[in-house]
């Protein structure tokens, strides 16, 4: 690293450090549930080192801590894996007391081949080989999370936080301005931290949940979105943190409210026209568009795993609660697993809303356009149009972590876009948390089978 390493910062970055002394960079890795791995070193050590190493065991936790048998053949020798920084992600980290930086790395091994099991390589794959195909994919994601009040025993229900008002958030206030103000000084620091990191908020609503919220990104690349998004939980949980409230991105955190979605919305451009292959010269619904929905329907079920991680994410998909119950798709229609929004031809883009807002965001990007570029490549046509309620429908997606782990065990094709180390490592590691929730005995069970049974 050059001693002016600096002057290749993104302009906000630089903005932010202008005329200011930086302190530390903190050198930051997504693992597999997408929480901030790495090192946090002095900004003249950063300015000599190229790279720096952490070992490949941190892919192979589970979320509690606990190692699955991931390791392969070789066993758990924790190699070391070299972490290169891509200076282009580098932003500030505000809510610090001193002037730090933080930077994404990607992850090769000592032959510098990337990691397969490294989420942000797993997406870096996906779009390259829509790029070999003279594709280039443009997503948005839609981020929805709960504030909720401190809550530091596992054992206590989680509860809305208290508003400005003093009275606890309300449910059923969906695009309510006067419930946004509730939270006015938690989203102001989601604001203040967003433009110091140089992101556009496309605009923050209330959701249907009490004291749950979206954050709306501009469309873009896929990666790109997938770091902010990963940046993004960073800051707000830090924005609550400040105001004695939690932030939480768990899919279903409270029992009677909705659960929280990532909704990616997708697109394709042709690389040399620029044009959205989903519209044809006349404006109207192309060929592609009709086999990418398809792809949708005929791979997600095996995707699940990805875009819903962990036990608690099968309670979000309960029939009228905001979250599908199948992979019917429609214009217009909420109801539906895959949405058609309202748009002009340039615009026009395919919705998932299938992924959870506890999924890692580089991982469930990544599937959702493997299952795209699965539709392209096979060019089947989709199910009719659903019309009307389609929670009327049948349930087809499915509602347990060990069914939808032998789908995507079972999917081949799947595998071969995402890698199939990838695609081991996953599923042994998400099999252990399966067996380590298996073991737990909920109050449920104490409560009804104790003395009943």
């Amino acid at each position: 690293m050059s001693t002016d390493w600096t002057d290749s910062l993104p302009e906000a970055a630089q903005a932010y450090l202008d005329g200011r002394r930086l302190d530390e960079v903190e050198c930051i890795i997504s693992d597999l549930p997408g929480i901030a791995r790495g090192k946090a070193v002095p900004a003249t050590k950063f300015a000599r080192q190229d790279y720096f190493h952490l070992p490949d065991s941190i892919f192979y936790q589970t979320i509690t801590g606990d190692w699955g048998e991931a390791a392969g053949e070789d066993g758990f020798i924790e190699r070391d894996m070299i972490l290169k920084p891509d200076l282009s992600t580098a932003t500030a980290a505000p809510w610090t007391g001193d002037w730090t930086l933080q930077i994404i790395h990607d992850a090769y091994d000592r032959k510098e081949k990337p990691i397969e099991f490294a989420p942000r390589n797993v997406l870096k794959r996906v779009v390259e080989l829509y790029r070999q195909q003279g594709l280039e994919p443009v997503v948005a994601p839609e981020m929805e999370f709960f504030l909720v009040a401190r809550n530091i025993d596992p054992a206590k229900k989680i509860e809305p936080m208290m508003g400005r008002s003093g009275r606890p958030a309300a449910a059923r206030q969906a695009y309510s301005m006067t419930a946004v103000d509730e939270f006015g000084p938690v989203i102001d620091d989601i604001y203040d931290f967003a433009e110091a990191q140089g992101f556009e908020i496309d605009g923050i609503t209330q959701e249907g949940g009490a004291g749950q919220l979206e954050i709306n990104l501009v469309h873009g690349d896929p990666v790109k979105l997938a770091d902010e998004v990963f940046y993004f939980k960073r800051l707000i949980r830090e924005a609550a943190m400040r105001h004695d409230c939690y932030a939480t991105f768990m899919a279903k955190p409270i029992a009677d409210e909705p659960g929280s979605a990532m909704h990616i919305h997708h697109s394709v451009l042709d690389i040399e026209t620029g044009q959205n292959i989903f519209s044809g010269p006349q404006g109207g619904e192309t060929d592609a568009f009709f086999h990418y929905i398809a792809g949708f329907q005929n791979h997600l079920p095996s995707a699940i795993a990805v875009l819903a991680p962990y036990v608690n994410s099968y309670r979000r998909y309960v029939k009228d609660h905001a979250a599908p119950i199948n992979l019917e798709w429609g214009r217009d229609n909420r109801t539906t697993g895959i949405r058609v929004p309202l748009s002009g031809p340039k615009a026009r883009r395919v919705e998932n809303r299938l992924a959870g807002m506890d999924c890692n965001p580089y991982l469930g990007i990544a599937v959702s356009l493997a299952c795209g570029l699965l539709g392209l490549n096979e060019e089947k046509r989709p199910d009719r149009q659903f019309k009307g309620d389609a929670y009327e429908g049948e349930e087809d997606i499915p509602r347990e972590m060990g069914a939808a782990l032998d789908l995507f065990d079972e999917s081949t094709a799947l595998h071969e876009i995402l890698g199939p180390e990838f695609a081991r490592v996953y599923s042994i590691v998400k099999r252990a948390e399966y067996e380590e929730f298996l073991g737990v005995i909920s109050p449920w069970e104490r409560e009804h089978l104790l003395l009943n049974v």
